[in-house]
């Protein structure tokens, strides 16, 4: 599995990690074990939330024994975003999780309370080790110019985004800033929802093509191709120990210029929607 440096935090995350949203609706131990799974193939970057259900106990059983190989990230939601706020959805989220620090916290998604509050709980949560390190969510360049003039440089570590083939907004603007800033692009349901390419049509005989030639599977090309630059990490869900293992296979998936050209020709990116998309 190949690790790249993630954003200005020094530390180095997998490519591909693992993304937890409805992960508590699924069988617990198929979950837990999924998840395990994943870890030990080197996915060790694990995503989740307070808004997700119980997806951060399901998070904390499947790194148990195991805390230190993981680079768990949580979110909090806007609505508790206050200076206060902040600090307590964290506190919250590291007793579900079963762990005394995260090693990245994340703003969900911009919200009511003013950028300064929220980020001064993220440095007093950093400064008192409860943090390692904290980012951003669904931030489009405006909010991203923003973030920047009230963090100042070297502060925010990621800004994580809806990416996959068929919505390539962010390639508008925001993949460049955050490059241009050292800050790295964590794509989540990259796969969209169910909307991957038929393997009918054109681009899913693209993608079984390119595929074929690496003898990967389509999903894994998928992969790759977000993950195309070493500075955008890719969380997508597994829904079974099978699912993890394709995923993981992935981490070490590398297309040449030519096959990168033919699936954003197929997969052209559309207009600027007006707005960054999110789930």
């Amino acid at each position: 599995m190949q690790r790249h440096q993630f954003g200005p935090t020094g530390r180095e995350v997998s490519r591909i990690g693992q993304g937890t949203w409805r992960l508590d609706e699924a069988n617990r131990a198929s979950a837990v074990n999924t998840l395990r799974r994943g870890l030990e193939l080197g996915m060790t970057h694990i995503d989740t939330a307070e808004l997700y259900g119980d997806a951060e106990l399901v998070v904390a059983e499947a790194v148990a024994g195991r805390r230190d190989e993981a680079f768990i990230v949580s979110k909090v939601l806007p609505s508790n975003a206050s200076r206060a706020g902040t600090i307590a959805a964290c506190e919250k989220s590291l007793k579900r999780l079963g762990t005394d620090r995260l090693d990245c916290y994340l703003l969900h998604w911009r919200g009511i309370y003013p950028l300064d509050e929220t980020f001064g709980a993220f440095e007093d949560l950093r400064q008192a080790g409860k943090i390692l390190s904290w980012g951003v969510s669904n931030f489009d360049v405006e909010d991203l110019e923003e973030a920047l003039s009230v963090a100042g440089p070297g502060k925010i570590a990621c800004n994580q985004v809806f990416y996959y083939l068929q919505e390539r907004a962010i390639e508008h603007g925001v993949l460049q800033w955050c490059q241009t800033h050292g800050v790295a692009v964590v794509a989540y349901s990259p796969f969209g929802q169910g909307a991957f390419p038929h393997e009918a049509s054109a681009g899913g005989r693209l993608l079984a093509e390119i595929g074929a030639a690496h003898g990967a599977t389509s999903k894994q090309v998928v992969l790759a191709f977000l993950a195309r630059e070493p500075w955008i990490f890719v969380i997508p869900k597994a829904s079974s120990v099978d699912h993890a293992v394709e995923n993981a296979a992935a981490g070490d998936l590398r297309l040449s210029d030519d096959e990168i050209a033919r699936i954003d020709s197929a997969f052209p990116r559309r207009r600027w929607p007006g707005s960054l998309p999110m789930l």
